[in-house]
């Protein structure tokens, strides 16, 4: 997915900022798509746009797919975005259960960036559940690995944008309602 479907993050609510009709094109181009990678895509686009249902659906079938590879590096990916359409449901305590196991899976494995990546969206549904401290924690360890490991940060690098939101915060700014 290109940055000029991801134009930024709302500082308030940690949510992605989208171009709305280049996501809506790019989505065209894979309506017939059925490849993993096309698949993990359309999770992503669809999670973004709103279309959590079309989501989730999609997020069964990437998990699906992926464990016929047999790869279980590619498994716990799908398993991250498949519990990013669960927190956007509102799902909070199976998202953030599922994602405790990946970081777990992650860590165990040493898959430094899979391991920062749900800890990022962990973070993200503790966010979103009003627990700042527990998001705070998991976004500060996502950037930490990161760092030591020389992954580069996502194009509008959420993970610096939630550590200042969320420590500003908790430092007692004003914080956005939980969704």
């Amino acid at each position: 997915m290109t940055g000029t479907i991801i134009l930024g993050i709302d500082r308030e609510t940690l949510r992605e900022k989208v171009d709305l009709r280049a996501a809506g094109d790019r989505l065209d181009d894979l309506d017939n798509q059925r490849s993993l990678a096309a698949i993990t895509e359309k999770v992503t686009l669809l999670r973004v746009v709103g279309r959590i249902d079309d989501a989730w659906t999609m997020a069964n079938e990437a998990v699906r797919l992926a464990r016929f590879t047999g790869d279980r590096e590619t498994l716990l990916a799908a398993r991250i975005r498949r519990a990013q359409v669960q927190h956007h449901q509102e799902k909070y305590e199976v998202a953030l259960r599922e994602l405790s196991g990946c970081v777990n899976e992650a860590h165990a494995h040493d898959w430094t960036a899979l391991e920062a990546l749900a800890l990022q969206a962990r973070g993200r549904a503790y966010f979103d559940r009003g627990d700042y401290r527990r998001a705070l924690v998991d976004f500060e360890d996502a950037n930490a690995i990161r760092e030591r490991n020389t992954i580069p940060a996502d194009p509008y690098d959420l993970t610096a944008v939630a550590i200042a939101v969320t420590r500003d915060l908790l430092a007692g700014g004003t914080a956005p309602q939980p969704l």
